[in-house]
Formats: structure tokens, sequence, C-alpha cells
């Protein structure tokens, strides 16, 4: 499916950068339709239990209620139904925030999605992050923010970046060490590339007075 899908998940909220604006579908988890209202979007479906807010009344989008017990989270139903309706290029907002098991949970859908397919991003306030298995991303400069890589698999082979402080090529990181942490953009845009795993690529806002 051509175009981009948009979930709403139910952590802090944040407006989604300018570049997802322009949504083709859009699904809101859980209290992430709270979120979609403030952003003046209206899901394509909603999905959820409902524990972190109450089932939305008189929605014009399809709400789809789920049991609390389940297996997938909120975010992984929607990733789910990304997939099913065939699309490759999806963002997900409001991503971070809120309790951290649910901020790795929202990585590990962000994984899933890569390894089947997609071309993933992960928005919030003070974090921006890409997924990907292979290929070449570009990051252009962002002033205040860190650049850090982290393998999401249990491996990453031909790792690559260019344009940072602390350069490398064809290097590997494993899930188990912190080796791509606190990096920083020494050109107008930063290279990152991985030819085998999932990559995870985090953006970090400095906090004030920090520096790297």
């Amino acid at each position: 499916m051509e175009g981009l899908c948009l979930i709403v998940s139910g952590g802090d909220f944040c407006p989604p950068p300018a570049e997802l604006c322009a949504p083709k579908h859009i699904i809101a988890c859980d209290r992430g339709y709270l979120h979609a209202r403030r952003l003046g979007l209206t899901p394509d479906l909603i999905v959820g239990d409902f524990d972190s807010a109450p089932p939305p009344r008189g929605a014009v989008s399809e709400v789809r209620r789920v049991p609390a017990r389940k297996d997938d989270t909120d975010t992984m139903l929607a990733a789910r139904e990304a997939l099913a309706l065939g699309y490759r290029d999806v963002a997900v907002c409001c991503a971070f925030g809120g309790r951290l098991d649910h901020t790795l949970a929202n990585l590990q859908t962000a994984a899933f999605l890569a390894e089947r397919g997609c071309r993933v991003r992960l928005s919030g306030t003070d974090a921006d992050a890409r997924v990907f298995t292979s290929g070449r991303e570009a990051f252009p400069r962002r002033e205040g923010w860190s650049l850090s890589v982290f393998a999401l698999s249990d491996r990453c082979e031909g790792v690559t970046l260019r344009g940072t402080a602390y350069e490398c090529e064809n290097a590997a990181l494993t899930n188990g060490f912190p080796l791509g942490v606190s990096n920083v953009w020494a050109a107008e845009e930063a290279a990152v590339g991985v030819a085998r795993g999932t990559l995870l690529v985090l953006q970090s806002r400095l906090k004030k007075g920090e520096h790297i």
C-alpha cells in the first residue's frame, strides 16, 4: 500500500513532525484517540482495551474494543492492522513518555514492523527513532540533540556511521553492550547504515546545560 500509516499511541502528547502530518491512514490506540482529537485528526480506526481512557462516545471512526487480557499491546494491534492493510511506511507518534515498559514495547513493535519490511519512525517530545533492517538513512543535523545507535536484534553487522563525531565502518553491534550511545553530528548530515540486523537510530534532545 502506497502512503503513510500513522499510529497515534498513548504516550505523552506530542504533535508529529511536519513530514508525518499528511498520512493516508490513521489508527489511534486506546487513549491515543484523545491525542488524535487534540491534533485535529480523525482516525480511520480506534483500537484498544480502554484501560487508560474511556471508550469514545459518538465517534465517527470505527472502534474496535479488545479484551484487556491479551498478548498484544494496543500499539502492536495497530501495527498488525497496518501490515494487514499492506502499508510499508509506518510512523508512531506520541510513542514515548509515560510508562517505561510501554516505551520499550513500542520499540519492540517498531522492530516487529521493520523485520517485516516496513520503514518505521517513532516520535515524541524529546526523542525521535528510526528502525530499519538494511540500507542507509540520512539524518540532518539537529542542534541540541544526540544521535545514538543500538542493536534491537541480537547482533547488527555492517554498521556504518559517517558525518558524526565518532564514525565507524562495517562495525558490529550487539544488544548486550551500548557501544553506539551518545554520538553527535560532525557535518550537516549524518549517514547511518546497516547490512544485517535490526538497527535503532535514536535522536534524543539534550537537557539544558548538557553536552556531548
